[in-house]
């Protein structure tokens, strides 16, 4: 091992003692070096000498601060609020414009930048760094906070009795034997060479490499993946729309799932549950999602009980957390670059618990702006229930 590698060593070492430590050994090893030693350690540290000077005299005179000090009592530099009291009070003034606090809480944060800060408390005739305004606000208190989602708007009256009606539904159904599906829409992919969230193990220097523009005009098309969920076997269908998201295209997915796979798994039903959220193209309020349930039903010989989740609550939604995140997982990191690409990757979405799930592309075209007439709406053979009516109700074939 070579001079240079051993002083760099020492240097390591050195700057991760304290600066009681720092000096002695910058002295002893002056002291090692002999004459001129004391410019040449000066050199390889940056350390005045001064500083080395005080500590070859406390090594050989033993003068050291009291034990367990760094520095002598009344050593270093005074603290800015001591020197200057009126800082904090300012300090205080710039932040009260900008405070906000839980009176039940410890707890003040501020959206100012410490430069910002410091620059303020400067106009003010203060000789204040960024790095003294972030240890008074760290002493008062003041921490750097990120937005909380603690206000929730959907906290309806009848969100409980609801959440409670859908677990009886479900076991109603679950005790016949009878489907239970859980749908939505997971979020629109541009198809093609896109950045995809998340990484994957991959050779060095073999990454995939991507578009930096996300815009639409360079995607080979755009994948709108429609999911339903078996909530009771654990299995997922995925109809990949090619347009848009509308209610005739939900409606024909939950179709493309009865005809390949849930006729299959129950033979001898007449009925189907469907778990869904309350906006969007299966909207509790969506006319033409129960008019094209309506006529699903009537070409299968179903009648179709359908629960929405209340506003706010998607995240509740069975498919969101037992099927649509297992396919995130699956593909991140994998950019998208074509529809056999997303088939073949949702297909290969397996789990510990046994999830299976097909998919499927559809590539008819759906239009948006569809609308039907208050006529055509009232022949819907639509019961609603007793409990959350606008929420729940079964769409009846005949």
């Amino acid at each position: 091992m070579n001079q240079n590698e051993l002083d760099n060593m020492w240097l390591h070492i050195m700057w991760d003692s304290n600066e009681v430590q720092r000096r002695h050994m910058a002295a002893l090893k002056a002291i090692e070096l002999g004459w001129g030693g004391v410019t040449k350690v000066c050199r390889l540290t940056g350390m005045s000498h001064n500083t080395i000077d005080k500590g070859i005299k406390e090594l050989k005179y033993g003068k050291n601060p009291p034990k367990g000090r760094i520095r002598n009592f009344g050593g270093g530099r005074k603290k800015i609020i001591d020197k200057d009291p009126m800082v904090k009070k300012d300090l205080e003034k710039i932040l009260n414009e900008n405070t906000a606090g839980d009176p039940m809480r410890f707890l003040k944060w501020t959206n100012k930048s410490l430069d910002n800060i410091a620059n303020e408390m400067k106009k003010m005739k203060h000789t204040i760094s960024r790095y003294t305004v972030r240890r008074i606000l760290l002493k008062e208190g003041y921490t750097l906070q990120s937005n909380k989602k603690s206000k929730d708007y959907c906290n309806s009256p009848e969100r409980d009795s609801q959440f409670k009606y859908i677990n009886k539904m479900i076991e109603e159904f679950e005790k016949k034997g009878l489907p239970v599906i859980s749908v939505d829409t997971k979020k629109k992919e541009l198809v093609g060479r896109f950045k995809n969230a998340g990484k994957r193990w991959l050779k060095s220097g073999k990454a995939d490499i991507v578009n930096i523009y996300d815009f639409e005009t360079l995607a080979k098309g755009k994948a709108i993946p429609y999911g339903i969920y078996e909530i009771l076997k654990n299995n997922g269908f995925v109809n990949i729309g090619i347009s848009a998201d509308t209610a005739e295209f939900a409606v024909n997915s939950i179709s493309e799932w009865w005809k390949n796979i849930g006729v299959v798994n129950y033979p001898n039903s007449n009925e189907l549950l469907v778990c869904a959220d309350s906006g969007g193209s299966n909207g509790s309020r969506n006319k033409l999602w129960k008019y094209f349930l309506q006529k699903f039903a009537e070409k299968n010989n179903l009648s179709i009980t359908v629960c929405h989740y209340p506003p706010g609550t998607s995240k509740w939604n069975k498919i969101e957390h037992k099927m649509f995140s297992f396919i995130s997982i699956n593909w991140k990191g994998k950019p998208l670059i074509s529809y056999e690409v997303i088939i073949n990757l949702i297909r290969g979405t397996k789990t510990e618990k046994g999830l299976k799930i097909d998919a499927k592309l559809d590539k008819r075209i759906y239009c948006k702006g569809k609308k039907i007439s208050n006529e055509d709406f009232k022949k819907i053979n639509l019961v609603r229930h007793s409990i959350n009516p606008e929420r729940n109700y079964t769409i009846m074939y005949k």
